[in-house]
């Protein structure tokens, strides 16, 4: 009986989600843009060639990186897995429609890529991430060929690519705030794209996943996809998250977390998914503690509750997205 009642409370905060998601207007920012050619599109298309998507480096150094910067005034035993820990293995496969990566170039010209997904929004163009990955990218800042590609594997971009839109980055001002470590809890972002170069809006390409949130921290199954950066291939695993009470008085809160091998620099922003009536819902995306985690073995997640409810009204609003302070 109390197995059941667990059941129906997590399917009533679903459904609550869900209506919060699918209440909201649309505004003209958040359209996916006008119909015909888009040449920003085909211009990123030339520009991200096979060569060039395949030596991009990861935007997330330190996810997977062990001890690195992240982590340097914290105990290891703060992070990774637990002694004797069963870690679900992962697996390259060609990827889903909905989920994929971005490409953009840092300051000094290095390509760099994050996973990402496509979730549903009134104006059809809402990719989700983390917010470590493109928070050098709101408001004015400059996009340095930042681009989404849908299903990125081997080389091909099988739905084309779309650029994302300028002022349509969207990451919470608490990140910005308090930083990447204090700010752990607000690790998320979403962006907003332009039709690919044939006009076509992302969603209408590619498909959406529905987003969740308030619906707690326990999950299972979990379905966890990224793009380590340079593979052919992304990953996929399966396994479930648990709450994760930080013990790192740098980066404080509590946070999903999962165990799944291999996941290293550039899947942050992958998605963390459920099954939801026949198709995906995200509960997560890789990021949060330790940005992520510092080990291939875990990984985390920034909590999805009213800070992402508050960011996706913003972003399908077209509100003027946070910014450093100046």
């Amino acid at each position: 009986m109390v197995r059941n009642t667990r059941i129906v409370r997590y399917a009533a905060a679903c459904a609550s989600a869900l209506m919060l998601c699918a209440g909201l207007a649309p505004a003209a920012f958040a359209d996916g843009g006008p119909a015909g050619p888009n040449p920003v599109a085909a211009g990123l298309d030339a520009y991200w060639t096979p060569a060039r998507m395949a030596a991009a480096l990861p935007g997330d150094t330190a996810k997977g990186a062990g001890a690195g910067p992240a982590a340097s005034a914290a105990p290891p035993a703060v992070d990774g897995p637990r002694p004797g820990e069963y870690i679900p293995p992962s697996r390259s496969f060609t990827g889903i429609p909905q989920a994929g990566t971005f490409f953009w170039t840092d300051a000094g010209g290095t390509g760099r890529t994050c996973s990402g997904s496509v979730v549903r929004s009134p104006g059809r163009s809402l990719v989700l991430s983390a917010g470590h990955c493109l928070k050098g990218y709101a408001g004015t800042s400059p996009k340095r060929h930042l681009a989404f590609v849908p299903q990125y594997h081997d080389g091909l971009k099988p739905f084309g690519v779309f650029p994302v839109r300028v002022g349509g980055v969207y990451v919470p001002q608490q990140y910005y705030d308090l930083g990447s470590r204090a700010g752990a809890e607000y690790d998320v972002a979403l962006a907003v794209t332009e039709p690919d170069q044939d006009g076509t809006p992302l969603q209408d390409a590619v498909g959406g996943i529905r987003l969740l949130t308030g619906t707690g921290y326990v999950h299972a199954p979990v379905r966890m996809i990224g793009y380590p950066a340079g593979a052919a291939e992304p990953l996929e695993c399966w396994s479930w998250t648990t709450p994760w009470a930080s013990d790192d008085p740098a980066e404080p809160g509590t946070f999903p977390r999962i165990a799944c091998d291999a996941f290293v620099g550039g899947t942050s922003g992958g998605p963390m998914l459920v099954p939801w009536f026949g198709g995906w819902a995200v509960v997560g995306v890789i990021g949060g503690y330790h940005t992520g985690g510092n080990t291939s073995q875990v990984s985390y997640s920034a909590y999805f509750g009213t800070a992402v409810s508050a960011l996706y009204r913003a972003a399908v609003t077209g509100a003027p997205p946070a910014g450093p302070a100046s």
